[in-house]
């Protein structure tokens, strides 16, 4: 099944540490264009009355509630006259100071099913560090009008390793997460980007070791909250795992719409220019818009099944491997064997995976395993 992710690039003001894909500067004029501009994207990939089917459909940002729902809907209807929608999960990203009682209630009509809420913090002072414009206080209104309204599949963002943040207001943090009712969190540490504001301002972050010891007690703490980790970042309850990143993670095709959006499809990856103004212009002027294109060999496409496979919990199948690839684990498994005593790698039933404590030094470890089964490349 095909995976979509549309890309809205709006938001009323960038969080302080972002460096997607996104303007605060924007009119109805451009936002009604934009909307043009993915209709007339999808013709150029599908027909109408096509039998392309899909099962999962993600709007990411950007903040697409801003987009608003109305927008939000007539996409997914120009999707549906070109695409099978099959029992899917529609995703919608949305920010809690662009949310209201209309916007879920016109979301769900639309068929949205799941909400993605950029929360980030419990914590009002580091809310507005972060350049966020919402409080707590917001972020509880909206997510209870989402239960009640759209959906009860909510997840919410957490953000660890903040400016001045110690173990014991993260744990108050986590809190006042899991007091939003959530069937997903995903948790992400801050990483401070160049040429963002936030660069600029030279913040001391927690330092490596107490980064570490947050890491894992979101690991222990979630777990005992009945999520499950499935992902480096990702825990659901009630087996809530995010279907579209999932589609990330085992290399199964999607096609992504919009600005900056990137796709992974017949065996080759691309992506589409971050300049929105340019972005509309070429897609109704029917001009080329794409950014970058890499056609990947079967060797290079194992190489990333790898390493996107190994930030799972499910981590690496030998026997998977092989019917996929037609090729040998061993060279992969000789290098992951090295990690085995100090806890960092398991090896179970035929598949190998990364523990939590392994999950912190994933990039290492998984650089040291493709090296060793590609050492030419």
């Amino acid at each position: 099944m095909l995976g979509i992710y549309i890309h809205i690039p709006f938001c009323r003001q960038r969080c302080a540490y972002c460096d997607f894909c996104s303007t605060s500067q924007f009119s109805d004029k451009l936002m009604d264009r934009y909307a043009q501009a993915l209709t007339a994207q999808f013709d150029d990939f599908f027909i109408k009355g096509g039998r392309y089917e899909a099962d999962t459909l993600y709007f990411g940002g950007g903040t697409p509630s801003v987009w608003g729902a109305k927008r939000i809907a007539h996409t997914i209807k120009e999707l549906q006259k070109r695409v099978r929608l099959t029992r899917p999960e529609i995703t919608v990203e949305v920010n809690p100071e662009s949310c209201d009682k209309k916007l879920f209630k016109s979301l769900r009509a639309a068929g949205v099913n799941r909400i993605s809420m950029g929360v980030q913090s419990a914590d009002d002072a580091e809310l507005k560090a972060l350049g966020r414009l919402h409080n707590y206080a917001q972020a509880a209104e909206a997510a209870a009008l989402c239960r009640r309204y759209c959906t009860d599949n909510l997840s919410v963002d957490l953000m660890y390793g903040l400016p001045g943040q110690t173990l014991g207001g993260l744990r108050a943090s986590l809190e006042g997460m899991l007091a939003l009712e959530p069937s997903h969190i995903s948790c992400y540490a801050l990483k401070v980007e160049e040429g963002t504001p936030l660069a600029g301002q030279n913040p001391v972050l927690p330092d490596d070791d107490t980064q570490a010891d947050m890491y894992l007690y979101l690991v222990d703490a979630l777990r005992q909250h009945g999520f499950a980790q499935y992902e480096i970042s990702n825990f659901a309850r009630g087996g809530r795992v995010s279907r579209q990143n999932s589609k990330y993670w085992d290399l199964s095709e999607y096609l992504g719409f919009g600005c900056g959006a990137h796709s992974f499809y017949g065996g080759k990856r691309f992506s589409f220019t971050r300049d929105i103004n340019g972005f509309v212009e070429g897609a109704l002027g029917k001009q080329p818009i794409v950014e970058e294109a890499d056609e990947l060999s079967l060797g290079n496409r194992s190489g990333e099944y790898v390493m996107l496979k190994l930030r799972t919990t499910e981590g690496v199948d030998e026997d998977a491997f092989y019917r996929r690839f037609q090729a040998d684990f061993a060279p992969y498994a000789a290098r992951l064997d090295k990690y085995r005593a100090s806890g960092h790698v398991v090896h179970e039933n035929g598949a190998w995976r990364l523990t939590p404590k392994g999950f912190l030094v994933s990039n290492a470890i998984i650089g040291d395993a493709l090296d060793g089964a590609c050492p030419s490349e």
